[in-house]
């Protein structure tokens, strides 16, 4: 079925020193869930409706399907660990109303104003990803190069990722329109390219989605842990 990555020695480092942060941070967190339910987290399922994404080159799925299923998964594994969380999309449609000029630009001011509005401590949009070369493969996360605090969540949900992926990536700073919703922490992680036939594959199977969705969330917790929060 999904093929293993090939792991380096330092990379084996990482994950197990990973699954150790994991799982202390993750003991305390459900220890502590009655006094962490005040800690808002807003999963912002990017795309929807008419505005499908990017599209897999060899199954066809839309990147706002797969946005969708991730960020449910995401959002069920926070939520056991004692989180609030809020939904920017619920479903399959988008956020801007009728199908008319502009509905991109009204989408975006619907999604932010639901971040506010839910006052979330942090912010997670989910995308995939899509590459000319087919070669390009593996997460990759992207912050608001002015913000320290999202800096330092996407460092460490990218470490996180290398770690299950075997991947290289750096976190990248970007300048998108959801990373400057809110002054909380944000990051954009585009879960993999549907560009590559590989990722395709991986991204389209509900086992590896479950298990991309965990380390997501030990990503937010990784960072948490660091900031003393």
């Amino acid at each position: 079925m999904i093929k293993k990555a090939v792991w380096t020695g330092a990379a084996l480092c990482v994950a197990a020193v990973c699954a150790m942060v994991y799982a202390l941070t993750l003991f305390t967190y459900r220890a502590g869930a009655e006094a962490y339910y005040d800690y808002v987290v807003a999963l912002d399922a990017g795309h929807g409706g008419i505005d499908g994404g990017v599209v897999g080159t060899t199954t066809g799925v839309r990147e706002s399907d797969l946005n969708l299923a991730m960020a449910y998964l995401i959002k069920d594994k926070l939520e056991n660990c004692g989180f609030r969380t809020v939904m920017t999309r619920t479903d399959e449609n988008g956020l801007y109303g009728s199908a008319t000029g502009g509905f991109k630009q009204r989408d975006m001011r619907r999604r932010r104003e639901i971040i506010n509005e839910a006052k979330a401590d942090m912010v997670i949009s989910v995308h995939m990803n899509k590459f000319s070369s087919p070669s390009r493969s593996g997460p990759q996360v992207f912050y608001d190069g002015g913000s320290a605090a999202g800096k330092a969540l996407a460092d460490s949900m990218q470490t996180m990722l290398n770690g299950f992926t075997g991947n290289g990536h750096s976190a990248l700073a970007g300048d998108y329109y959801m990373l400057k919703c809110t002054s909380a922490p944000s990051v954009i992680v585009e879960c993999g390219f549907l560009s590559n036939p590989d990722d395709e594959k991986k991204l389209t199977d509900g086992v590896y989605r479950d298990s991309l969705a965990e380390v997501i969330v030990r990503g937010a917790l990784y960072y948490m842990s660091g900031a003393g929060i």
